[in-house]
């Protein structure tokens, strides 16, 4: 449904002169930076474990097609590593790239100079990287590094329904550009 909407082009696949038509899979639709960061166009959604795009475009917009406005508008491009993993996923993941996962990722402390706290417990924006020999330095795991990482890709930005039309004519009119 989504790759319907975009153009089509003739390609020679082979390159022996026998053009085949292809849908273009290179035709990017950029959102304006002024519109991404209208908060009164977008609310806020906490992926839960099993959310899909799929899933949550049917629970706010009534349609599964409408997923790729969710992808959209949150730079997602690999549903693998840029959408939140399943926790059994995640174990697997962690498990998979590192041989150690309790050993030392990296070490902070609160950076001195700005917020001194973060906004709400998944927030360690006002945490800086530092050396191990640092003052106060705290160690952080693989584990808790990615489950960190888990949890910012867990928050995301939905469109409010009520401007589900006038996006989709907007991106239809520029896919075809």
């Amino acid at each position: 449904m989504f790759f319907s909407k975009f153009p089509k082009l003739a390609y020679d696949i082979r390159g022996d002169g026998n053009l085949k038509i292809v849908t273009d899979l290179l035709r990017r639709v950029k959102i304006k930076s002024a519109i991404r960061d209208n908060f009164a166009l977008f609310d806020k959604y906490d992926v839960q474990n099993g959310d899909t795009p799929e899933s949550i475009a049917y629970k706010v917009y009534g349609d599964a097609k409408y997923h790729y406005i969710i992808l959209l508008l949150n730079d997602i491009t690999d549903r693998y590593y840029d959408w939140p993993l399943s926790d059994y996923s995640f174990e697997e993941y962690v498990k998979n790239k590192y041989s150690n996962p309790g050993a030392v990722h990296h070490y902070e402390v609160t950076q001195s100079s700005g917020p001194q706290t973060g906004n709400g417990p998944e927030d360690y924006s006002h945490k800086i990287e530092v050396n191990s020999d640092a003052t106060g330095a705290e160690a952080i795991t693989n584990y808790e590094y990615e489950r960190r990482l888990q949890e910012e890709k867990r928050q995301i930005k939905l469109l409010d329904p009520a401007y589900l039309p006038a996006f989709e004519e907007e991106f239809n009119k520029l896919i075809n550009r």
